[in-house]
């Protein structure tokens, strides 16, 4: 009878030990990201339109992520400045179109690469994206690495309807 209290005394001694090192630890390491995200902000240009699409009309759904591919960056930093767009988009759709997401989690997230060549295509495809009333967050770079700060090295598009997405980005080759 004695050993579920123990066990029970033992996780709640962890678990108390681990919030205070995370307390402590947290609020000691303060890191300075490779990372420029204007994603937090409130941008009425995107922000307002992203209601407008019902996942219920749509069968599937996937994020597309363009990469810069004049900037040179490793496939590390690539992989990096990807993952930041999809938290980016990610975050942005959690406020304003929660379903959308849920519908693109149910199908496993799917998220496909694409190549633009200049910084003028990432915009371009920026504006129709929005105009089609899809997410789209470009990730600008701290430049702490490998490209110039302020570099928009990845345009991060949806979760959205494979359809509209397919409308803006479908030309454009796989990185």
């Amino acid at each position: 009878m004695e050993r579920p209290y123990t066990l029970l005394a033992v996780a709640s001694v962890s678990l108390l030990i681990g919030f205070f090192f995370g307390k402590i630890l947290g609020n000691s390491s303060k890191t300075s990201y490779d990372l420029v995200d204007s994603s937090d902000e409130d941008d009425s240009r995107n922000i307002t339109s992203l209601k407008q699409i019902n996942p219920n009309h749509f069968d599937e759904f996937k994020l597309v992520l363009l990469v810069r591919s004049d900037l040179g960056m490793t496939k590390g930093k690539i992989a990096a400045q990807c993952s930041h767009a999809t938290l980016a988009c990610y975050k942005t759709l959690q406020k304003t179109n929660p379903q959308l997401i849920r519908a693109w989690e149910i199908l496993g997230q799917p998220k496909i690469t694409l190549k633009v060549s200049t910084y003028d295509e990432l915009l371009s495809l920026e504006k129709r994206a929005i105009e089609s009333g899809l997410c789209a967050r470009i990730i600008q770079d701290a430049g702490h690495t490998q490209v110039a700060p302020g570099s928009a090295t990845v345009l991060g598009i949806g979760p959205g309807p494979v359809a509209i997405i397919d409308k803006v980005t479908g030309h454009l080759k796989l990185y």
